[in-house]
């Protein structure tokens, strides 16, 4: 019998009547017990390479001062991205920034369409079905997609606490960014930083924003912001302003 803990896409708060979705791509470090450890040590199980740290506590907490529906993998970015194109090369990672994952080296085609029907298409299948609810319930939609990211990348510091990434329509990702200089008009915050759609990392945000027609955006909040729980709070409670901020500045329908 499939348990929860086996399943490869979790969804809350479902039938939330917020605007807003939030969908979690790398939530989780968890690695199916057929993997084993995969060939990597404790420390490197826990770190950036294997999820997006903090992520999926912002995104808890936010769903709940939204009352928003929450999509979240719960499988390791290490066994499969779901926040990659099936032909992308780091749709199964076999060197993730200095640290070669040799479990996924040679992989068979089986194995490879294994991962894809078990994990990431359960992930997308279940983000399409929460947004075709609210599409034949007639609910106004506003899609977010929450990371994390890492201090520092191949030796270089990332100095923005929090970036912004939009697809082919800016507008609203533009309007979240003016919500969060109004609020604390120092702090530095990432336009397309430390990614850009160029970089091959919005297929959430583009096959179901963007390809849906909805207004989105995508978050990344660097993750020793959000490695407590103080840092949680800030953050979910802040983005919780600002989102609605947004929502307001763009003219689009409230909670119903």
């Amino acid at each position: 019998m499939d348990t929860q803990a086996d399943k490869a896409v979790i969804v809350s708060n479902a039938s939330g009547t917020s605007p807003f979705v939030l969908v979690c791509d790398h939530a989780s470090n968890r690695i199916p017990e057929k993997y084993g450890d995969m060939g990597l040590s404790g420390i490197e199980r826990l770190s950036h390479i294997a999820w997006d740290p903090g992520a999926l506590s912002v995104s808890h907490l936010l769903s709940d001062l939204l009352g928003a529906p929450l999509v979240q993998s719960t499988v390791s970015r290490l066994v499969i991205d779901c926040n990659r194109d099936l032909d992308a090369p780091d749709l199964i990672w076999t060197l993730s920034e200095t640290t070669r994952i040799t479990a996924n080296e040679g992989l068979s085609a089986d194995e490879r369409d294994y991962r894809i029907t078990h994990f990431h298409r359960p992930f997308h299948d279940a983000i399409d079905a929460v947004l075709e609810m609210r599409r034949r319930a007639g609910q106004d939609t506003i899609l977010v997609c929450m990371h994390s990211f890492t201090p520092v990348y191949l030796g270089v510091a990332r100095p923005w606490p929090i970036g912004l990434i939009h697809g082919t329509d800016p507008r609203f990702t533009q309007t979240v960014y003016d919500a969060l200089k109004a609020e604390e008009p120092d702090m530095n915050v990432g336009w397309n930083q430390p990614y850009a759609a160029l970089n091959g990392v919005t297929l959430t945000l583009e096959k179901h924003g963007d390809g849906r027609g909805l207004e989105a955006t995508m978050i990344e909040i660097r993750n020793d912001e959000i490695l407590e729980p103080a840092g949680v709070a800030l953050w979910a409670n802040r983005l919780a302003r600002c989102l609605e901020t947004a929502r307001t500045a763009r003219g689009l329908a409230m909670a119903r």
